[in-house]
């Protein structure tokens, strides 16, 4: 390898891992397909579900300065029918070099993928690097997958309606949304709500509702899953002596209040629009999203005064805590050109990539050194949405589509009256244990 070329290969990983320039050379160490100037890293498909516009920003800005990623394209894929499309893709050995991978299709995929091996790339740099939601592509065999974005969970508020019930600031604390919703709901003389204060105790309609579920659980203390003494995932919505975890317990009675007609808190039932919907209307004082949907909520009404602020936390707890969602750049094992596809992927990681990915889909970075700078914007939703990456936590989930209906479940029995909170855990616990072990 001439010295030349040694020169491209480090400027490159420099700037994917700072100082861990020995360990970045280790890396690309093995791929000789890698060498050769301008074609360094080749033919490279990525797919996807999220937006292609930014990636195409991005790729197309750093190839103004390196040619070497001419050839890396990102392709969106439609979310309702991408890991259909994967799975049939790399069945059949035509699919892409890399996909965006996030955590709650780990243990889907993770057969699927070539992991990184930890001599190559250590645990501990990967934790120093990336924030501690992203820890979860770290496995026994290696790192599963390269962070490239994260969507926390935020709490968005309509202005003009806390204005007019004289409240002057959001929730900074789950009980004063209590009082909140007392406030600002307004119900007609056949108790039908027209204003809402907070959109909880449903499924169907409250976006976001399994990450809202799984944030009050996480901060009350309480996991979804977690490992046992041997390692196996087991659920913890319920403990193994019957006894329901007291996290889930409280966390699920604080969500179905406010679809009890009654209680004073009232403020949503099934029958209304969906959360995002009626927020984007007006109608809705608090709507709890991902960072990524403020663009959204501003293309659905450019008229709507709102703001966004951290996910309320427990009074009396110190430790700051909301759901996040992580997205990493995978490698299947029957990837084409699967050295370029992480040299591909480790510019994109890299510090000055990561910050304009982040800018162009108007989400936070998964880098800490990224997170870290000032950008001007501290007292912008850009403060909120990089504080609530810092904090963001998720879970191992076996299967997105059964898990939701598993919480669809739990939270339906209660606000239906057709179990009691903790037998209508106790049920979701046992159907999550059996999803876990296979027996679904």
């Amino acid at each position: 390898m001439g010295s030349g070329k040694m020169s491209i290969f480090q400027s490159v990983l420099l700037g994917v891992f700072g100082v861990f320039i020995v360990v970045a050379v280790l890396i690309f160490a093995g791929f000789t397909g890698l060498v050769g100037g301008e074609n360094v890293i080749g033919e490279v498909e990525i797919w996807g579900e999220l937006d292609d516009r930014a990636f195409t920003t991005v790729i197309s800005s750093i190839v103004e300065s390196d040619s070497s990623m001419r050839s890396v394209t990102y392709v969106r894929k439609d979310p309702r029918t991408f890991h259909s499309e994967l799975d049939a893709a790399l069945a059949s050995g035509r699919g892409p070099d890399a996909f965006l991978l996030t955590q709650d299709r780990i243990l889907q995929d993770r057969g699927k993928i070539v992991p990184i091996p930890y001599d190559q790339l250590s645990q501990a740099q990967f934790s120093d690097t990336f924030v501690e939601a992203a820890e979860l592509f770290l496995a026994d065999e290696g790192v599963l997958g390269i962070p490239i974005a994260i969507d926390p969970l935020v709490m968005y508020w309509n202005r003009d309606i806390l204005s007019s019930a004289g409240i002057a600031q959001p929730p900074r604390y789950w009980d004063e949304a209590y009082t909140l919703s007392e406030k600002v709901t307004k119900r007609d003389d056949a108790n039908n709500i027209r204003i809402s204060g907070i959109a909880f105790g449903e499924y169907a309609n409250v976006n976001n509702a399994k990450g809202i579920m799984s944030t009050l659980i996480m901060q009350a203390g309480g996991d979804i899953v977690e490992k046992d003494t041997k390692g196996e995932l087991t659920a913890d919505l319920s403990d193994r002596q019957g006894t329901v975890a007291q996290p889930t317990e409280s966390a699920l009675r604080f969500f179905t209040e406010f679809a009890n007609p009654t209680k004073k808190v009232y403020s949503w039932n099934r029958s209304l629009p969906s959360a995002r919907d009626m927020f984007a209307a007006g109608d809705l004082a608090l709507y709890f999203g991902l960072a990524s949907e403020a663009i959204l909520l501003r293309a659905q009404n450019p008229n709507l005064n709102f703001a966004a602020s951290p996910v309320p936390q427990v009074r009396g707890v110190d430790r700051n805590l909301t759901f996040g969602r992580v997205y990493a750049l995978a490698f299947p094992r029957s990837a084409d050109n699967g050295a370029g596809a992480i040299a591909a992927a480790y510019i994109l990681a890299a510090k000055d990539t990561s910050a304009m990915l982040a800018e162009a889909r108007g989400t936070p970075s998964p880098r800490r050194d990224v997170l870290a700078q000032n950008t001007g914007d501290e007292e912008t939703a850009g403060r909120v949405f990089r504080n609530a990456a810092l904090v963001a936590r998720a879970w191992l989930d076996p299967d997105p589509e059964q898990t939701d209906a598993i919480f669809k479940g739990m939270i339906e029995r209660v606000t239906t009256g057709v179990s009691r909170l903790t037998e209508s855990i106790g049920r979701a616990d046992q159907e999550l244990t059996d999803l876990l072990s296979g027996d679904e």
